[in-house]
Order: C-alpha cells, then structure tokens, then sequence
C-alpha cells in the first residue's frame, strides 16, 4: 500500500471529507473478462491512498440483473459473482482502512430486483405480496393501469401481470417497488444496516431517499395538490429517525439522495436525529455563471445552517453528464430532458472550467463528493445507440441517450490493452481514452489529476478548509471571491476577460497559469494565502 495521508479526526470526518465515487463495474478489471470487480479497486488502493481521498463511496456492489446498473438489486447481504465475493469486500474495506480511507455503502430501499427471493414469492402468490404495491387494473375488464403516475424511466409506472394484477415500479419494469407501510421491510432494512455496519463499512448512501413512502390511497398525480403522492411524505422522517438509531450504535453516517425543490423540507431531513448529508443538487444543476453559482453557495449554506448540518458538493456522478463536456455546451445547466445525441462541445473550454470547478468546490464549506474519473479530466462518451445498456435509453424508444456515457470503464495506462482497464471493457472506449490515462498524467506537472492530487493535499494541510464560516470578499462583476478564514482565499474568475487577483502574500494552487501581467485569466480559480 502507499504512504496513507493523515486522516482527518475522527468525531465528524464526515462534515470535512473528500469521498470518492467507485462505481465497480467500470472502474479497474482485475480478472480480465471486461467488468470491473473488486480485485481491481483493491489493486488500485494506492492509487487512491496517492489521490489522497477519505472514503470511498461504492456504487451498489451487490448481486443484480443489472437492468439499471445495478440498482435492482436481488440480495442485500451478497456481492455480485461478476465483481467478486463477500470475503473479498470485506477485505477491501479493511484495506482501504489500513490506507486512511473510509468505505461508504449504497443502499436502495425504494425497491428491489425482481429477481428478489420476496418479489418471485410474491409472484407465487404468496404472502410477500404484501411488501409490494399489487393492485387491480382500471377500466371494464382491469385493463388500465391502478392510476396515471408515471416512471422515471418514462412510460407507466405499472406492468401487468398474468393473472390481472398490477404491480407498482417507479424506475424500470424489473424494480418494484416496496410497500414502506409493512413492518417487515422496515425490519429488513434495518438488518441490512447492521450487516454492513459489522462488517467495517462507515456510512451509507441512500437511493432515491425521498420516494419510498407512497399515499396509501395510490391516487392519481394532480399538479398543484398539497401533498404529493409519493415524493417527500412526512411518513418518511420516522423511518429515518430509526435508521439514524441503528447508525449511532455503529458511529456510522448516511448521505441521502434528496431531489427537493424546497430547501425548508429539504432541511428536515438533515435534523439531528435523522439523515448526517445530503447531495446538493443544486450546485451540480448550477451553468458557468457566477451570478447563479453565488446563488446556489448561499442558498445551500442558509438551508443547512438551521439544523447544524454541513453541505455537500458535487460536480457530477454516474447519473449526469461528465463535468468537463457539460462545461464545454452553450448551455451548461445540467437538465436530463436538453441530453441529446451530438450537441456540440469545446471540450479544450470544459477542461479548463472543470478545472476551475474543482478548486471551487474543494474550497466550499462541508464535503464533497469526486466521481471516478473526473480527476482525470475525462469527458462524455457518445456512444453508438446498439451498445448503450441504460434502461432510461430504452424506454425512451433511443431519443435520451441515457447515462452510459459518464460511465464508459477508465483508462488506467496509456500503453496497454484498453487503456489498461483489463479485459475488453463491458462498455466501449473511445480512441483517445489513452491520452486520459493516469499513468501520463501522473507523469505531468500540468495535468487534472496533478492539480486533484495538490488540491487534496493542500486542502488537508490548511485547516480552514472542510467544514466552517465562508466570507465573500468584494470582486468585480463575474467574479467569486471568498475567504475560509483571515489568510484562506478562493477566487474563481467567470468574467469575459483577466482580472486582477485579491490581496494576497503566496500563491497556493491555481487551475491554470496567470498571464503575463500577473492576472487572473478567464475561467481561473486560485487558492490564497492573504
């Protein structure tokens, strides 16, 4: 293993940390059949330990179809053959341990595989059905749907079954979804908790964490109503006072996957006595425009400062489109409605304001969450339609060309066979991916995962970063500038051309260099000491 960095303190190193999402199956092979597994995240442990992350955040691990990527999963208490065994996640997360670095599991309770042992036993007709939402159709002879909610994945949230009944999915066909009113899922899901608690991992990350309660009365979607019939019901606050019980015992922490508009009812799920973090969105939705990034810093302190939680920031994960492509569109809000197939991309523009990006929100206030390859500048891959595996593709009869774009396995080293990833990977690179590899970045001074690997370090050796007061200095127009204490300064430039950079005695790290003058070049972030 590599020389691990020095961990932050142990009471609250949630409210500071550097967390780094792995998902799995595109991250390293280390058996070479193309998927990436568990050997190859513990081959790569020094690699991470060098990145110089805190935890690392595992996308669902278990055993899966792999309908969605596997989020439908089939058994909670499992790994999937595909990425290794039990013994060997548990091996990993002690190792990971030894370098310095936490792991974080992903739970996802609004539903499961239908591959599930309750749901096939439910299909058998036995008393599981309880645990889902089964009902009889509408029309003369059942033939409608129960009512008019809709997928996320687009078409009906309902399939009918042989027998007449429908049964209730808010995602993909093959993940129904569970009956949170039961008591037995309830006690299920606390089992699983402990489960992974014993077994060393140190938090978890909640799925879709404000859908699982749904109106008992299942009534169809009137826009405007006060009480939506399955996003954020009140009823979900005591299961999260449960879990949070079950996570003290373990000094274990949660984040939640929380998309709410309303940031007062966002807020309650980070109360004391519920859920630690949960994403901020709005920050990731955020385009290049410094007006609307200011907006979305302070709304997100204000929410969270009201229950004593710390924010969290993240640029991109397995869900969006990969920072450095998103930066490089005209239009550089993030909307899963505008993705296309061919927009148009400066990805020499994205590169140098993810830059920027990152040395923003590594200086912003709480934690922030590094999706596997953005510290390596990688963009999004347009794949060909026939190899995109994304339901959110499929449903969408091939217009959205889903997410398996920021999900294409990474390029490990330059000279190898794909890129180095392993076998031929499960989803096809591009031609260029051995430019991205890490091994060559590694190598040059002025690289993505160079100025990653100086912004971690330097953020663990300045104290006034992490968690803490932000102050916003006086700057010109297009222009964010903050202080984390009286000698810490961030100053990112969105204007249309240099400015000059805040009062400062040293230079700690910029994205990019300054001109000749001395200033601050478009599209440029800075770290200062005052």
């Amino acid at each position: 293993m590599g020389q691990p960095t020095p961990a932050r303190k142990a009471d609250g190193w949630w409210r500071s940390a550097v967390i780094y999402q792995v998902y799995v199956r595109s991250f390293a092979d280390g058996d070479g059949d193309g998927t990436g597994d568990l050997a190859g995240v513990r081959a790569k442990l020094p690699y991470l330990a060098e990145l110089g992350v805190d935890a690392l955040w595992f996308s669902p691990w278990y055993p899966s179809p792999m309908k969605d990527g596997g989020y439908d999963v089939a058994d909670y208490r499992g790994i999937d053959p595909a990425f290794g065994t039990l013994a060997e996640a548990e091996k990993l997360i002690a190792e990971a341990g030894e370098s310095g670095i936490r792991t974080i599991v992903d739970i996802v309770p609004n539903h499961v595989s239908d591959q599930h042992a309750w749901f096939r036993a439910a299909l058998a007709g036995g008393p599981e059905r309880e645990l889902f939402h089964f009902r009889p159709g509408r029309g003369d002879h059942g033939e409608l749907p129960p009512n008019d909610w809709r997928s996320q994945f687009g078409g009906p949230a309902w399939t009918r079954l042989p027998d007449g009944d429908w049964y209730l999915h808010l995602f993909a066909p093959e993940q129904p979804d569970l009956n949170w009113a039961h008591p037995v899922v309830r006690q299920e899901h606390e089992d699983v908790l402990r489960f992974w608690f014993e077994r060393g991992v140190a938090g978890v990350r909640i799925d879709s964490a404000a859908l699982l309660a749904k109106d008992p009365d299942l009534p169809d979607f009137v826009e405007g109503r006060d009480r939506h019939p399955y996003v954020d019901l009140d009823e979900l606050h005591d299961i999260y006072r449960s879990w949070r019980a079950v996570a003290d015992a373990y000094d274990g922490v949660f984040v939640g996957e929380v998309w709410l508009p309303d940031t007062e009812r966002f807020a309650r799920y980070l109360r004391p006595d519920e859920l630690h973090t949960a994403f901020n969105f709005s920050f990731l939705s955020c385009p290049w425009d410094a007006g609307r990034l200011r907006r979305s810093i302070d709304e997100t302190l204000a929410e969270h400062a009201p229950v004593g939680a710390p924010a969290t920031w993240v640029l991109c994960n397995h869900d969006v489109t990969r920072t450095v492509t998103r930066y490089g569109r005209a239009d550089t809000g993030f909307d899963f409605a505008t993705k296309a197939f061919g927009t148009p991309t400066d990805l020499a523009l994205g590169a140098r304001r993810a830059r920027a990006a990152a040395l923003l929100s590594l200086a912003l206030p709480g934690s922030v969450y590094v999706y596997q390859g953005e510290e390596l500048g990688l963009p999004e891959v347009e794949l060909a339609p026939e190899v995109i595996q994304d339901p959110m593709h499929v449903r969408s009869g091939g217009t959205d060309p889903g997410r398996d774009g920021c999900r294409v396995p990474l390029p490990w080293t330059a000279g190898a066979p794909y890129a180095g990833f392993g076998g031929e990977p499960w989803l096809p690179q591009p031609a260029d991916w051995p430019a991205y590899a890490a091994d060559r970045q590694a190598e040059a001074p002025g690289s993505m995962l160079s100025l990653y690997r100086a912004a971690l370090r330097i953020r663990r050796s300045e104290p006034g970063f992490g968690d803490g007061p932000l102050t916003w200095l006086p700057a010109p127009e297009g222009v964010l500038a903050f202080a984390r204490t009286d000698d810490l300064l961030c100053a990112v430039n969105l204007a249309a051309g240099p400015v000059e950079l805040p009062p400062h005695t040293q230079l700690l790290l910029s994205s990019g260099p300054l001109d000749a003058q001395g200033l601050l070049p478009q599209d440029t972030a800075v770290w200062l000491h005052a």
